[in-house]
């Protein structure tokens, strides 16, 4: 199991109690939606080592947890710091303008009054903002990927139907390009 083929579930953060258990701090929504968890990739050396979950108890975004094999304090204090995965296929399939950061690299992008703008090569993860970065020509075309301005996403055909803020794109292509947009526009 590789990191492209994985999601980062959040890292461990300390030990707790005796006896091996630990805390992870999942870097998610809902962590109730963990309490059921069977394994986890904890990233060690760069590589992905599977660990089976004895035991598991979640509060909010905190779970503390049992690992087989994890069964003493110094066992327990190696682990501490490092980063929790689970495979891409652990994610529930999501509906509507909803959408995963890793999903929609390689998707389309539409807008609605320039038509077809190019390629997402990138979904840039920003602690106040996540950002469309879209291939255009030589350019790229930066747009928020806020619910306001996604009108649909269809992942059969690999589209993202977007409604940029007036202005935005044209900031990024040059007027020509602007002028024969608004000419065929016109002649439909």
């Amino acid at each position: 199991m590789t990191k492209n083929e994985c999601f980062s579930l959040g890292y461990i953060a300390r030990r707790v109690g005796n006896h091996g258990e630990l805390a992870f701090i999942l870097d998610v929504d809902d962590g109730s939606r963990y309490k059921k968890l069977e394994s986890v990739f904890i990233d060690l050396n760069n590589s992905l080592v599977p660990f089976f979950i004895k035991k598991i108890q979640i509060k909010g975004t905190t779970a503390t947890v049992t690992l087989e094999g994890i069964d003493s304090i110094d066992r327990a204090e190696e682990l501490i710091k490092k980063s929790l995965y689970l495979p891409l296929t652990a994610l529930p399939p999501l509906k509507g303008k909803k959408f995963y950061i890793h999903e929609l690299a390689g998707f389309t992008a539409i807008d609605k009054t320039f038509g077809e703008i190019g390629k997402i090569t990138e979904v840039l993860d920003f602690p106040h903002q996540t950002i469309l970065q879209i291939k255009h020509g030589e350019n790229d075309i930066l747009i928020p990927a806020k619910e306001e301005f996604i009108i649909s996403i269809n992942r059969d055909s690999k589209t993202i139907e977007l409604n940029a803020p007036e202005g935005l794109i044209d900031i990024y292509i040059s007027k020509k390009e602007v002028d024969e947009t608004e000419k065929e526009t016109d002649e439909e």
